[in-house]
């Protein structure tokens, strides 16, 4: 196989990012059929990129013998019935986050993908950004010593539509998500105890539909390492994504990325621009990345670098964190487990 032939099940904002990277920038992938129950958007999608066929239903795509890989990128109560159905057509898998709210059929996905031998892969693009792998290699290689202190701050721009909200799972869902993913990565552990303290502080409507807008989620890792995650729903500033780990011979961190260098100096202050203002100018590299090491896992026939049970550990954080906010207390990752 010298090029993988994709489908895409999603032509939303995640899926029109993957579209374009695969049509685009991968010479080694070409995507030969999109589907969207909203068809519209699928059709605005493949004509952008050219994409040569828009299909009538999922199944469509399944059935199509010419397609090696799906990318999963429709609304999240429907990945893990369509990793499943995917698994089962023979096809590998890409997907993105959460594979599902429910463990039973997070598990029942994975067991599918397993038992069909094909190849899958989650979407937490974060770990294959440039700043974040640096911090990683910092902590595997001794170079800042034995980890002692790990701090994320994830902050988004504004909050998403309440509409959004209601079906998202919550904060820790849909946002926090990927900080429980980094923090495993970065440390290399796994947590066994978390802890938050939340609040609504944005918008009292987000209260009224069951979630938190604001939080800090202290973890603690069978290693010993203490880390804190702090998240809000809205920077007045733009979007926020720092990191640092601090060890025995020293730290490391990253700061925000921003559209240019540039300082300006005068008699009265200095400054620069807003950082990027959301995920997608932010991660744009990391998205182009995620997706080669998927289709080169393919061609090349090795593991996936970020596998099933890499998209089931967080949604486990993430109901730990929900139960410690709603209890008041510390939660440790068995209690959810059992």
């Amino acid at each position: 196989m010298s090029k993988l032939r994709v489908g895409i099940i999603g032509a939303g904002r995640i899926g029109a990012v993957h579209a374009e990277t695969a049509s685009f920038r991968l010479p080694e992938s070409q995507v030969l059929s999109i589907f969207d129950v909203n068809r519209p958007a699928a059709e605005a999608v493949a004509a952008r990129c050219g994409i040569p066929a828009v299909a009538n239903s999922a199944a469509e795509i399944l059935a199509d013998p010419r397609i090696d890989a799906v990318l999963i990128c429709s609304s999240t109560d429907t990945h893990a019935g369509l990793i499943t159905l995917t698994a089962q057509a023979g096809k590998h898998i890409f997907c993105e986050k959460p594979i599902a709210h429910s463990l039973p059929q997070i598990d029942a996905a994975l067991a599918a993908a397993n038992t069909a031998g094909v190849k899958l892969q989650i979407g937490f693009n974060r770990r294959f950004d440039s700043n974040f792998a640096r911090v990683r290699q910092a902590i595997l290689s001794g170079e800042i010593g034995t980890a002692r202190l790990l701090h994320i701050i994830s902050r988004d721009p504004a909050p998403p539509p309440l509409s959004y909200i209601k079906v998202s799972g919550g904060m820790f869902m849909d946002m926090t998500i990927h900080d429980f993913d980094m923090a495993r990565f970065l440390i290399g552990d796994e947590v066994e105890e978390i802890y938050t303290a939340g609040a609504v502080m944005v918008d009292p409507a987000i209260g009224e539909a069951g979630d938190l807008d604001t939080a800090i989620i202290t973890l603690r890792f069978r290693n010993g390492v203490i880390g804190t995650i702090e998240n809000s729903r809205q920077a007045a500033y733009g979007y926020d994504q720092r990191v640092e780990v601090f060890g025995s011979e020293g730290k490391i961190s990253t700061a925000n990325n921003f559209p240019n260098q540039a300082e300006v100096s005068t008699g009265s202050n200095i400054r620069r621009d807003l950082p990027f203002n959301f995920f997608m100018d932010r991660y744009t590299d990391s998205y182009v990345s995620e997706l080669r090491s998927f289709v080169n896992a393919i061609l090349d026939n090795q593991p996936t670098e970020v596998e099933g049970v890499d998209g089931r550990i967080p949604v486990v954080m993430a109901m730990a964190a929900r139960k410690s906010y709603d209890e008041g207390r510390p939660v440790r990752l068995s209690e959810i487990e059992n």
